[in-house]
C-alpha cells in the first residue's frame, strides 16, 4: 500500500459542490454490474446486522452471486474491498476549483459538515466507522487510502493561503489548518448534537477564522 500522497490539483472548471470517486486501480477491465453487486451485497449484510468482521469473501460473494474469483480480480483482500465499501458510503470529497483560497476553505468546510450529517443519518456508515476502532487493520488501511489524502487537502489549501498572503506565514501549517478546521470539526465528531443543518454554517466559520487569522483583513 502507497504511504506517499500527491497534492490534489485545483480544477476551476469543475463543480466544487460534487466529490470525485476514487482513483481506478490497475488491471483487467471490471464489470460495473458485478462491482455494484458486490457493493449492494455487503451493505445488504450490514443491513441485516452482519458486523465487518464477520464478513468474509466467501460470504460476500455469495450474497452477490458471483466467485470468490470475482472479487479478487478486483481487490487483493477482504480489507480492500470493506474500505471501499465505507468510502461509497461516505460523502465522496470535496474538489478545488480554484477561485480563491477563501472558496476552497468553505467548499472543504462545507464537505466536513456533509460529512457529519451523512454520519448522523446513515445508521451503516457509523456503524462501520465505529466498527473499525475495534479492527486496526481496517482502521489503518481506511486512514492511509481516505483520510490522509483528505487530510492533505485541507493542507494545500492552507499551504496557497500561506503563499499567496491570504493566511499569516508564522504559524506552523498544522496548527493552522486545526485552527481554521477546528470549528467544523468540534460539531461533527465532538458535539453530535450540535446543528449542522445551516447551509451558510462553513462560511460563516471561515469568514469567522479569517479575520482572526489573515494577515490582510481587507482580503
Amino acid at each position: 500500500m502507497k504511504t506517499e500522497t500527491t497534492a490534489p490539483k485545483a480544477h476551476a472548471d469543475r463543480d466544487c459542490s460534487a466529490g470525485e470517486p476514487g482513483a481506478p486501480r490497475r488491471g483487467r477491465p471490471r464489470s460495473e454490474a458485478a462491482e455494484q453487486a458486490i457493493f449492494a451485497a455487503v451493505e445488504r449484510l450490514m443491513e441485516e446486522g452482519a458486523g465487518l468482521a464477520e464478513l468474509s469473501v466467501e460470504r460476500i460473494a455469495a450474497a452477490a452471486g458471483v466467485g470468490k474469483a470475482t472479487i479478487y480480480r478486483r481487490w487483493p483482500n477482504k480489507e480492500a474491498l470493506l474500505i471501499d465499501v465505507v468510502a461509497r458510503l461516505d460523502v465522496p470529497e470535496p474538489v478545488l476549483c480554484g477561485r480563491g483560497v477563501r472558496d476552497d476553505l468553505v467548499g472543504m468546510m462545507e464537505y466536513m459538515r456533509q460529512a457529519g450529517l451523512a454520519k448522523r443519518s446513515r445508521w451503516m456508515l457509523k456503524a462501520a466507522l465505529g466498527q473499525m476502532h475495534s479492527w486496526p487493520e481496517l482502521r489503518n488501511a481506511y486512514e492511509e487510502r481516505v483520510l490522509r489524502p483528505r487530510r492533505e487537502l485541507a493542507r494545500t489549501i492552507i499551504r496557497r493561503g500561506v503563499d499567496e498572503g491570504v493566511l499569516r506565514d508564522d504559524l506552523d501549517l498544522d496548527i493552522l489548518a486545526e485552527i481554521v478546521m477546528g470549528p467544523m470539526l468540534l460539531r461533527t465528531v465532538l458535539w453530535e448534537d450540535a446543528p449542522l443543518d445551516d447551509p451558510t454554517l462553513p462560511e460563516r466559520m471561515v469568514d469567522a477564522v479569517l479575520r482572526g487569522v489573515g494577515a490582510d483583513p481587507a482580503r
